[in-house]
């Protein structure tokens, strides 16, 4: 019998997630959410086990294989360069979609009183307490740690990937004796950490089933009916980036056609929504993109990096959260204010951690720019993780997409 391939293991987990979740919830037949919950945790935390030596070998390798100073130099101003047209672009789409729909106006007066605003939980508020627009400057800090050890521990990837960066750069100015030695460790710890990821990934469908089935069983449906519209809106503008923006880029740029491409990497987006952790499907993403023919070199740089800073949808949804509140508050918010929020919302999506709901605390940074209270997050909170699902997809589309555009336009 021919062995049913990867993808399509964990499609058929997250199908049969739904009904599990609903007859096997607490409310169920009967209660396995202990034994959902276990499956999960099990596979998110196999994959956070290999993030730090995969994403620092892989940058280290990448750019110290890179021949020139000027290659370095030219692949990372291009790398920035679409990054940051990209989540423009994807933040510009949400605005404009939320304006044009206003899903926090119910029959032309604002929904305050017709949605039930929930207040945040004492846990998720000593969580939040204190993050405010200062919060911008502190994701610059991030990036130059004082202790590089606690960086890995804490998972502050933006100040490993500045280290790695810098690391991999100097390898290649050694003499060539140590500088052989040097790639040949690195290179073979790379090569190490994708067979532990292979490993891995063999329990994915477990671990999706578990994942998906214990969120389905805690939310269930219901509550998602008073939020449908906002909710609406952020999955035709999430579609919209990636069938239209980010394919066209692809389509014209990088010389490939998105169906195809797209394919390719339905491992990688399927793992992106069911685990809502761009960081932990870093690997997948890899070796998608080098099946797509994008050269380690290319990938090794541009895909640990975008893993981190590069949050197409993360940053769309940031904007379009934070004008559905303000909308619901009755609050006017002008040209001005809307810049600001884009604005904030690009620079925020940039230090968000590759984890489920990381997005929570920069949308907090925003309502407190734009003046309300941090408790008007509770709105959100129903949906918010099954749109973080659908959003770290798009973050795992975007930055695969970026690999193959940036691949295309080098002299490889």
């Amino acid at each position: 019998m021919k062995k049913i391939a990867l993808h399509w293991q964990i499609l058929i987990a997250l199908v049969l997630s739904v009904p599990f979740g609903l007859f096997f919830g607490e409310d169920g037949i009967v209660d396995l959410t202990g034994v959902f919950d276990f499956m999960g945790r099990i596979f998110l935390n196999a994959l956070k086990m290999i993030v730090v030596p995969l994403i620092i070998s892989a940058i280290i390798t990448g750019v110290s294989n890179i021949s020139s100073e000027k290659g370095f130099a030219r692949m990372g101003l291009k790398t920035i360069l679409y990054y940051l047209t990209t989540s423009f672009v994807a933040i510009l789409t949400g605005l404009i979609l939320v304006n044009l729909f206003k899903p926090g106006i119910i029959s032309g007066i604002p929904a305050k009183d017709v949605l039930a605003l929930t207040s945040l939980t004492a846990e998720q508020m000593t969580a939040l307490e204190g993050k405010g627009t200062n919060e911008i400057f502190a994701i610059f800090l991030r990036m130059v740690p004082p202790n590089i050890f606690k960086a890995a521990s804490d998972g502050q990837m933006l100040g490993l990937i500045t280290f790695s960066l810098i690391f991999g750069f100097f390898i290649r100015k050694l003499s060539e004796n140590y500088k052989a030695v040097q790639l040949n460790f690195w290179n073979g710890i790379y090569d190490i950490m994708l067979g532990i990821t292979n490993l891995v990934m063999r329990i994915a469908p477990l671990g999706v089933l578990g994942l998906v089935a214990l969120t389905v069983s805690e939310t269930g449906f219901d509550s998602i009916v008073p939020l449908l519209k906002f909710a609406l809106i952020v999955v035709v503008a999430l579609l919209f980036h990636v069938f239209v923006s980010t394919s066209l880029l692809l389509y014209t740029v990088g010389k490939m056609k998105p169906v195809v491409f797209m394919k390719i990497m339905s491992k990688a987006l399927l793992t992106a929504f069911s685990t809502s952790s761009s960081s932990a499907t870093l690997p997948e993403t890899i070796e998608g993109v080098t099946r797509a023919g994008v050269p380690k070199r290319v990938s090794s740089f541009v895909l640990p990096l975008g893993a981190t800073i590069n949050m197409d949808g993360t940053a769309l949804y940031e904007c379009v959260a934070a004008m559905f509140i303000a909308q619901a508050y009755g609050l006017e918010i002008g040209f001005g204010m809307q810049l600001t929020i884009v604005l904030i919302a690009l620079l925020t999506s940039i230090g968000v951690a590759g984890v489920p709901s990381a997005s929570l605390v920069a949308i907090v940074i925003i309502l407190k720019a734009i003046g309300l209270p941090d408790a008007a997050l509770g709105l959100i909170l129903v949906v918010d993780r099954p749109l973080d699902m659908l959003r770290t997809a798009v973050n795992v589309w975007s930055d695969s997409c970026g690999a193959a555009i940036i691949a295309a336009t080098e002299e490889l």
